[in-house]
């Protein structure tokens, strides 16, 4: 009789993420914790900077990112669409900018990322990722 057993690969991770307020936080947050496999989420409106906690073999930080661009706020690795973030409250539309210093990612393999079905291959402007290549894509997959 043999037994195995699992163990939750946690990795922790931190980078910023644009807003303002209390409902920025509770929104940034929630998203986070939308993820398949966050566990902790905490984000700090002075720092704009978010802990997360994750099992890597469940999620990887790029889904977290887009998850929480989704919900209207820009982080290190994706723009939010502008649609979303124009129906934040205007307390929680912070200054855009700072943080998505969009990149060319011409000829990255875009073929795992959810964007890409929603977008031309060669217009990734929603990345902000610079382009790194790592295992072939600007998106780290």
């Amino acid at each position: 009789m043999s037994s195995g057993s699992v163990f939750a690969q946690n990795n922790a991770e931190k980078f910023k993420v644009s807003g303002n307020c209390g409902m920025c936080e509770t929104r940034i947050e929630k998203a986070a914790l939308e993820v398949d496999g966050v566990s902790v989420a905490d984000w700090n409106k002075e720092s704009q900077m978010i802990d997360v906690t994750f099992d890597s073999s469940k999620t990887d930080i790029h889904k977290v990112h887009m998850a929480i661009a989704k919900a209207g706020h820009d982080t290190q690795m994706h723009k939010a669409k502008d649609e979303v973030y124009n129906k934040l409250p205007g307390c929680c539309q912070y200054e855009r900018g700072a943080l998505t210093q969009a990149t060319s990612h011409e000829g990255d393999d875009h073929s795992t990322c959810s964007h890409k079905l929603e977008k031309k291959d060669s217009d990734h402007s929603e990345c902000t990722r610079p382009n790194k290549k790592k295992s072939g894509s600007c998106c780290n997959k």
